[in-house]
Parts: C-alpha cells; structure tokens; sequence
C-alpha cells in the first residue's frame, strides 16, 4: 500500500488479502436482511431509491438505552421473577436437555443392565469380520457425500444451507428456542422494525435500463443464435407494467384502436400483442403505440425499427397537439395529455438510440438534448445516461463533465453510469502516464489521487463493475430493468461502457492497480458505508430474478459456506478414508474397533 497524504485514499496493488466478508446471521431466514434498529429514521438522508448517505443514528438507540423504572414489589416482583426464571430456562433449553437425558441414564444404569447389553454389543462387533467394517464406512461414505452434494448446489442455488433452514424451521421451535426481543405490535421498537423493513423494500427497488435493447432486432436475433433466452419473466412482467403505465390511461375505451392496445400490452404471447397492433392499425392508421409495439418486438433489425418508430413520431406528435388544444377541458383530458406525451418522449428517445446505434451520433445526442430542454420533468426517465454514453463515443469529455456537473449531485440519485464515468475522466487525466512501479517509489500526485479517489468512490457505490471492465467475468446481454448497486446494474454499464474505458490508454490498468483498496476503506462489518449508504444485502434476490439462469451472479459481500457444508464434507472425507484403510489393513483396523469397544465398556463401568 502506497502512503498517502492524511486522509486521502491509498492505492493498493495486486496480491491483496482476502477481504473480510459479512457473516449472514444464522438464527433468521429472511427474505431481506434487517438494518439495525439503531439507525433512527432522520439519520437516513435519501440520496436515491438505493443510494443513501451514511450517517449516524442515535436517537432509537438513545431511546432504547433508557432506564427502565423498577417492578413494584408485592406479587407484581414474584411474577417479575417467575418470567424472567422463564426465560433464563428457555434460553437454555438445549443444556437442560442433555443434562436432564444423562442424569436419566445414569439413573437407570442398572434396570436397563447397561453394562451387560454393552457386553453383548462388544461380542458381536468382536465377531464382525473386517468385510462388514469395509461396507458400514463405504457406505456412511457415499450417504454423506451424496448430502454434500445436495447442500452444495441448494447453497449455491438458493444461498443459504438447506439443513440449517429446515433445523430453524421446523425443530427449534420443538425444542423450546424462540427469537428473542420479539417486538409487540404497537411498542415504539415494533414499528422500528417496520421502518427498517421498508427501507429494505425501497433499498431494492428495481428500476428501468435507459439504455434497454430493442426485443426484436437485438434479444430475438440472440436466442435465434444461442438458443438462450436473455430475458426473465419476472423482467418482462415489469416491462408489461411500465407499458400500460405509460401507453394507456382511463379514456382509452373512447377510442377502439387504444382499447385494442390496452389489450395487446397486457398480452404475454409476442404473437399475439403483434396481431393485436395490426389490428388497431386497421382500425386507427394514426395509432402510435402501435408502431411502438412493432417497432420493438417485429422488427428484426435497427433499419426496420427506426421506420417504424418515425411513423409513431409522425402520429404521436399529431396526437400530442390534439390534446394540448384539449387540456383543461376535464381531468380526464389532462391524464390523456399525460399519457400522449409519455408516448412522445418514448419514441423520440428510442429514435435518439436507433441513430446512436447507426452511427448518427450527433444526431443522437442533438434529440437527447433537445427531450431534456423541452421535457425537464421527466428527469426520472435518466435521459441524461444515455447522452453521457454517446458524449463519450465522440470522446467530447468536456461535454460530458458539464452533464456530470448538473448530475452529479447529493439530491440527485446516484447510479453506475454517472460514479463511473466520473472516476473516468479524472482517470484520463493520469492514467497514461501512471505506473505501480513509479508510484511506490516517489508516491502519488494530488491528480492520482483524485483519480483513485473516484476509483473507490464509484467501486464503493458498485462493487460488481471492475470484473466486467477487467474481464474477468464474461459479459452478457443486459435486461430490460436493473437494480442499483446490483449485478443487474454492472452488467448493463459494462455492456455499454467497456469500449470507452478501453479508448482510454491505461485507464484499465489504473482500476485494476486500484479497485480492492476500496474494500479496506469500508466499514467491517457493512452496517456503515464510506462514502454512500450501507451497500444493501438484498440485492442477490433481486439479481437472480432478473438475470438469466445461465449466468453467475455476483454478490457481495461474498457468503462464507455454511457450517453443514463443512461438517459433511469432513464426515465424507473421514469415512471414506477409513473404509479405505479398512480395506488395506483389515487386521490392524480390527483391533483398533476392538481397543475402542473396550474403551467404552470400561467407562461405563466406571460410572
């Protein structure tokens, strides 16, 4: 690690150690991990959707810390004490047990003739022949290892250990074991909890990818070549929401073309949603969406697309005018205006990527301009990430600093794409020049500084990028959605953005040198964040459903195996060895099995 002035960043170059991983709590299974309760709910500036400033809460812990007042004496202390006898008792209800079970056996030592049965157990093990030994241990063997097997895939399928799952399920509330400081429903630390839990909800919202592909003419054209559906279900679900929330509103029964639409985006066949657009082009020639849907799903190349697309442009400004004329008439005209003009800035843009991917890229980034001019509201539609990617492909960097300038803002949310392509014009500034060597002897330049600074920052809001900038995982076609800070997220930035970091001479060089040092800046364990809000742990959940099965999620922190997964492979390593050596040495083994079964004869003489 390369010295530092006092409270920059340090560079860290190859041979890191293993980073500390959090330990997932054992005694729950949930869904979405909890956030302490600690953290109060004013301490939690939101940032973004999942990107929120770190920041120490102190209020519910204060509150929490308070004294509580005394039991009054009389019945109400003999009761205090009988519960909290209770709980002492249920808290150790596993050692009572085995402490209640051994005393029973001693007890009854000599009504069960426990030493004449152990004699009779020891003669017929001494009458076995080292055959048996080798079948008992080979066996155990293969029982044990096919259990690894099983718990190895459900661990790497499902992410936690299958016997530990059905062991809090179903017998630790057999034998006593209860979740401790179970909250009541209107106590002040019950709707914590619920606070917490629906900030884990907001933490994993799913958002739209600004720079989606076309159905047709990019995601069809790759499963007719590979044979492997890019998309989930749960991915065009929401995409069949965001359609009907865009393209129809309540007055689409007046029109018959737009009640066919309404229809057709709630359609799961794509057969049947392209039929339906035939026909409410027959009956309306001016039906936007229609075009939209066409364009999207039927058009099997960016040519065909971007015709498609400019014959909805012509019928949605026609429509769009319409309904301006007609605006204040009605609260149902004004939700039709709204409705037009989403369908407006929906086929523009999609024509601003078509000429992006023809090679107009001027072009391109003239109409990006232009939709954030005439439409500033629906900044929530990320305009602007898409406008940074085609500034960077004219390599017109100081453009692309100003977006980031007006951007890259704490109200603002965050996202790969502004972190990143932040860290990579700093980066461009040293990144030519930069060399590990160079840098251990006379240390770092303020300009390096800044650049790794960056670097951490943004690895920091997204851990799983650097692997697909460095590839050192394969890249795969990016979904119609993502989650922020997600795999989901990484990929569809590095899809996009690898060819810019790659323009850039030495750049990738400097984020691999650096990328791991950020993990030695953040808190262990990640209850608190460096620069952002603590990284949320649910966002493997989210990932796997909208990330195809055939790709290998990243997730981070990095699960250690569960305790079961090593327990069997001991045990199926420890019998096969045995079976081997009683295969090898049946006489030695024999009398090993014999000096044993007299070991325990004699103990339990003794006792």
């Amino acid at each position: 690690m390369i010295p530092g002035p006092e409270g920059r960043a340090h560079v860290v170059f190859p041979g890191f150690p293993r980073v500390p991983h959090h330990r997932p709590n054992r005694l729950q299974v949930r869904r979405y991990p909890r956030i302490p309760a600690a953290a109060s709910a004013s301490s939690r500036q939101s940032v973004c959707g999942t990107c929120k400033m770190a920041d120490g809460g102190g209020g519910a812990a204060a509150a929490s810390a308070a004294p509580t007042p005394p039991p009054p004496e009389g019945r109400g202390s003999r009761a205090g004490w009988t519960q909290r006898l209770r709980a002492a008792l249920a808290g150790a209800g596993v050692s009572l047990w085995v402490v209640a079970g051994l005393g029973l056996l001693y007890a009854l030592r000599a009504p069960l003739r426990l030493c004449e049965n152990l004699a009779a157990v020891t003669a017929f093990l001494n009458s076995l022949t080292p055959k048996f030994y080798v079948a008992l241990t080979g066996t155990s063997s293969l029982i044990s290892g096919l259990i690894f097997i099983f718990e190895w895939w459900y661990f790497r399928k499902y992410g936690t250990s299958f016997i530990e799952q059905v062991s809090i399920s179903h017998l630790r509330p057999l034998i006593g074991g209860t979740e401790n400081n179970v909250p009541e429903p209107g106590s002040p630390s019950g709707g914590r909890e619920a606070d917490t839990n629906r900030q884990n909800l907001s933490e994993c919202k799913v958002w739209r990818n600004p720079l989606n592909l076309f159905r047709g003419a990019e995601y069809r054209r790759y499963t007719w070549v590979t044979g492997k559906e890019p998309l989930t279900y749960y991915d065009m679900n929401l995409s069949a929401q965001d359609h009907q929330t865009f393209f129809t509103c309540d007055t689409d029964s007046l029109r018959p073309s737009d009640t066919v639409m309404q229809k057709a985006w709630r359609e799961r066949n794509p057969p049947a949603r392209i039929k339906a657009a035939y026909q409410a082009l027959e009956l309306n020639n001016d039906c936007a969406t229609a075009y939209v849907l066409l364009a999207e799903e039927e058009a099997t190349t960016i040519v065909d697309a971007e015709k498609l697309f400019k014959q909805a442009l012509r019928a949605g400004e026609t429509i769009y005018r319409r309904s301006q004329q007609h605006q204040h008439q009605s609260p149902q005209h004004e939700a039709q205006l709204r409705r037009d003009t989403n369908v407006l800035v929906y086929i523009k843009r999609r024509l601003a990527m078509c000429a992006r991917k023809l090679g107009r890229i001027r072009e391109a980034v003239k109409i990006m301009r232009d939709l954030m001019k005439e439409f500033p509201p629906l900044s929530m539609l990320n305009i602007h990430e898409n406008l940074l990617e085609s500034l960077l492909e004219l390599q017109a960097y100081a453009d692309v600093q100003a977006v980031l300038a007006k951007y890259d803002d704490i109200s603002l949310p965050k996202s790969a794409a502004i972190c990143y392509t932040a860290a990579l014009l700093k980066t461009r500034t040293v990144s030519d020049r930069f060399s590990p060597e160079t840098a251990s002897r006379r240390g770092l330049s303020t300009a390096e500084i800044n650049a790794v600074e960056a670097i951490h920052r943004a690895v920091e809001f997204n851990p799983h990028v650097p692997k697909y900038l460095l590839e050192m995982k394969s890249l795969i076609l990016p979904p119609e959605h993502i989650l922020k800070r997600g795999d989901s997220e990484a990929v569809a930035y590095a899809f996009f953005h690898l060819q810019h970091w790659k323009r850039i001479e030495g750049a990738l060089n400097l984020l691999q040198c650096t990328w791991e040092g950020t993990f030695r800046m953040i808190p262990y364990p990640l209850e608190k964040g460096h620069l952002f809000y603590p990284y949320p742990s649910c966002t493997e959940t989210a990932d796997r459903e909208l990330l195809p099965t055939f790709h290998h999620v990243s997730v981070y922190p990095k699960k250690e195996l569960p305790f079961f997964i090593h327990f069997t492979a001991g045990l199926c390593s420890s019998t096969a060895m045995l079976a081997l050596l009683t295969h090898q040495f049946p006489e030695i083994m024999g009398v090993f099995a014999k000096a044993v079964s007299m070991v325990s004869r004699t103990c339990l003489e003794y006792l």
